[in-house]
């Protein structure tokens, strides 16, 4: 009987990583249009117009015209992700040490928190929006090492781990470069390059969660095969 219950809920739970992929997929999709389409905002009284993808910031979006599309895509581009993160530590239950396993399943899941609060907490209020991009961007630091040193000793997996274990240090370099060239000031005047430091950053952070999904279903699909 349980072995049967087993088999019924594994086509499901195959399924899961598959939100690595459509969160990724969408949230990326949704700041590249709503670039173009984008008017600009008004934060603290001040407006910013026009919306430049070069000097703002993705976070300028969740404001003005924009705000109902991009404050959604990051509501549910951080549940499918958090879905697909089950998923894929899910599909490597018993496979290397469960501890390190459950680690790198509790930082990658602040990845979709982040962008979940991002989603409900706009530029105005800068507090809990930091926190949000913090915990999107900044903690795949550290995850992305820990997963490294976990997935490079997963037969299958390895190639993966060697790469996060580059990721780690690229989204380091990234989130500097973000810091140092974003000035709320020179962006709202249309000065800089933050805009573009911000989408490079989302794009190689997502990236792996991409793979990593499309990695985890692909076996899980083979292994049922």
């Amino acid at each position: 009987m349980k072995q049967l219950k087993e088999r019924k809920s594994f086509p499901f739970m195959q399924l899961l990583p598959l939100g690595a992929i459509l969160g990724p997929i969408i949230f990326t999709l949704t700041w590249f249009i709503l670039g173009f389409i984008s008017t600009g905002y008004t934060i603290y009284n001040v407006r910013i117009e026009p919306y430049s993808v070069i000097t703002q910031p993705i976070s300028g979006l969740g404001m003005g015209s924009t705000a109902l599309f991009m404050n959604s895509s990051f509501i549910l581009s951080g549940i499918l992700l958090l879905i697909g993160i089950i998923g894929i530590f899910h599909s490597l239950r018993g496979i290397g040490q469960t501890l390190m396993r459950r680690l790198c399943m509790i930082l990658f899941i602040l990845s979709p928190i982040g962008l979940v609060i991002c989603g409900i907490f706009n530029l105005e209020a800068t507090f809990m929006h930091s926190i949000g991009f913090l915990l999107s961007t900044g903690t795949t630091i550290l995850s992305f090492l820990t997963a490294g040193l976990y997935l490079r000793q997963i037969p299958g997996w390895k190639t993966l781990g060697k790469g996060l274990l580059i990721g780690s240090p690229l989204t380091l370099i990234l989130f500097i470069l973000f810091f140092l060239n974003f000035d709320p000031i020179a962006s709202g005047e249309g000065r800089g390059i933050a805009g573009i430091y911000s989408r490079l950053l989302a794009i190689e952070v997502l990236i792996w969660f991409v793979i990593m999904g499309w990695l985890s279903f692909k076996r899980a699909h083979h292994t049922r095969s």
